[in-house]
């Protein structure tokens, strides 16, 4: 089933109309939203969707997925919700959608698929990385994070999570975007992603950032609650090609989604 966002004004310019793609991939669901342009694949991360990347998506083309658990892709309980689980399904999803040569951005978890494009460096022709989860050695999870982690703690925690609460602990538009996904499946999927990810997990799924030669971009606000920024300098370090560091002062997790100036440059950097 396939439908169409119409383009929207923005400023003197008309953006890219957005095509709707509810498919199946291994027999179960999978929503993918695509446009005309560059071939940028953007990767959301918890406890967002694919409906995170409309603003650039309608600059830029693309295609933005809903990764499995959440969104409305499967949310099925046997799946691997791990680093390495995802990127075996990225590997099903870009044959799916006939993904070449491509240009990757990450925010949050999407970071994952760091790990995955290291597989296929020489596809990547350029990399943007947003407030990433790190892949890199010296990093200690946050105290939501944390509490996440915890069996049975994190079940009451993220099952006692209202709308409300959402709205408290993230940017309300943020919060409203993911609200109509905030199901048991997705939170089944963050607690075991979470789970999955102990700091050395999270620094052998970077082992391959050298290999990921292409121009980079890392974007990551100054305040930021989740990820410290001096993660933005540990990233372009690692990785094997040359990368711009962009520090936001007054900025949090959200940026691009708060900032037009963000935006732009993220868009004109990819497209």
């Amino acid at each position: 089933m396939h439908s169409v966002r119409m383009a929207r004004q923005y400023g003197r310019a008309a953006l890219i109309a957005t095509t709707e793609h509810l498919d199946e991939l291994d027999g179960q669901p999978l929503f993918w939203r695509s446009a005309p342009g560059a071939d940028v694949l953007y990767v959301h991360g918890v406890p967002t969707n694919s409906d995170l990347w409309l603003p650039l998506l309608e600059r830029t083309g693309g295609i933005a997925v809903d990764l499995p658990g959440f969104g409305r892709t499967t949310k099925r309980g046997d799946f691997d919700f791990s680093i390495a689980g995802y990127g075996r399904w990225l590997d099903r999803f870009a044959e799916h959608v006939g993904l070449g040569a491509f240009r990757l951005v990450v925010h949050d978890w999407g970071g994952l698929a760091l790990a995955w494009a290291a597989r296929r460096a020489e596809a990547v022709e350029r990399l943007a990385i947003i407030d990433a989860v790190p892949l890199l050695p010296g990093y200690r999870w946050h105290r939501v994070a944390r509490a996440w982690r915890t069996p049975a703690l994190g079940e009451i925690a993220i099952g006692l999570t209202t709308r409300f609460a959402l709205r408290r602990v993230l940017p309300p538009a943020i919060a409203e975007l993911a609200w109509p996904h905030f199901d048991q499946g997705t939170q089944r999927a963050i607690l075991r992603l979470y789970r999955s990810a102990d700091p050395d997990v999270l620094a052998f799924a970077g082992n391959g950032l050298g290999d990921l030669r292409a121009p980079a971009l890392v974007v990551w606000g100054e305040e930021d609650p989740y990820l410290p920024p001096r993660f933005a300098d540990a990233y372009a370090a690692a990785l094997g090609g040359e990368a711009e560091v962009v520090r936001l002062p007054g900025a949090g997790h959200w940026d691009w989604r708060e900032r037009g100036d963000v935006l732009d440059r993220v868009a004109r950097f990819v497209a």
